[in-house]
């Protein structure tokens, strides 16, 4: 995650190119413009809209067809956009008289979900995020309140950034600042007009090429849809996928084409299975 990163280097120039690329750009067309550099292709979904559970449509489609890698830019329409999180809790508000519990209540579920979708994606994933400056009423030496910049917030819900495994901030001088990473080699960075390819991308590559390697998901689906498949089957089936926390993997249903995600489509066959045998 790279909050105030909207020309994404880490992608474009770095050594993930080898991967197929499709980043459902939300950033009026930023991401077009970078086609065909350094003779890098990739593919892009331009977006009008951000609802969240449009994203994890898109996410499902491209997990279908096999994208490993998938760049949003940026997430921070899918919270303020149009239809975004925070409009969809101020629809629900409106629908209930204005009571702001209600709201979220049914705000709450599809960001969570489009998360877990971003997650639990079977490959890749890099988003970007607007930024702004976050100010604190504090108390001054002669016990008057005045405003204090506490830093840089990304524009998402509270704590987003705790989810992924490496967040850096951009700032108006080209400097990039690693706030979180669980790779070791970039930990505490601070890199100056950072070259996307060989200060971020390849230290990134080199610490996934040592780890081990994610499931490909279409096993687990085909498992699930197998024509000797059982209840029993099936139980095993999702006790290994949520051992390897794919529960919420993004995917088309088979059959409807609707998004869902892989646990609940092994729970759906499941059911069907057992209600068959009765």
């Amino acid at each position: 995650m790279f909050p105030g990163m909207t020309d994404a280097d880490v992608i474009i120039k770095g050594r993930a190119h080898k991967l197929p690329k499709r980043p459902p750009k939300t950033e009026r067309g930023a991401a077009s413009k970078y086609v065909g550099i350094n003779g890098i292709q990739f593919d892009v979904l331009q977006m009008q809209r951000f609802d969240p559970r449009d994203l994890v449509k898109a996410l499902a489609a491209a997990a279908q067809a096999g994208y490993e890698v998938v760049l949003v830019d940026s997430l921070s329409h899918f919270w303020k956009g149009t239809d975004g999180t925070l409009e969809q809790v101020d629809k629900a508000k409106s629908r209930y008289g204005g009571n702001s519990f209600a709201g979220w209540k049914e705000g709450t579920p599809m960001q969570n979900e489009m998360i877990d979708a971003l997650l639990s994606f079977p490959g890749h994933v890099v988003v970007t995020m607007r930024s702004h400056t976050e100010w604190v009423l504090q108390e001054n030496d002669r016990g008057r309140k005045e405003p204090v910049a506490m830093g840089m917030r990304a524009e998402q819900r509270k704590g987003v950034e705790y989810e992924f495994d490496v967040v850096g901030a951009m700032d108006v001088t080209n400097t990039l600042r690693i706030l979180k990473s669980r790779c070791p080699a970039l930990h505490n960075q601070v890199l100056e007009r950072p070259d996307g390819s060989t200060d971020i991308a390849k230290p990134l590559l080199d610490w996934l090429n040592d780890g081990v390697a994610v499931t490909d998901p279409s096993a687990w689906i085909d498992a699930a849809t197998a024509p000797d498949a059982t209840a029993e089957s099936l139980l095993a089936t999702y006790r290994d996928v949520e051992s390897r926390g794919a529960l919420a993997t993004p995917l088309l249903h088979p059959q409807t084409g609707e998004p869902t995600n892989l646990g609940d489509f092994i729970k759906e066959r499941g059911t069907a299975l057992k209600n068959a045998q009765r």
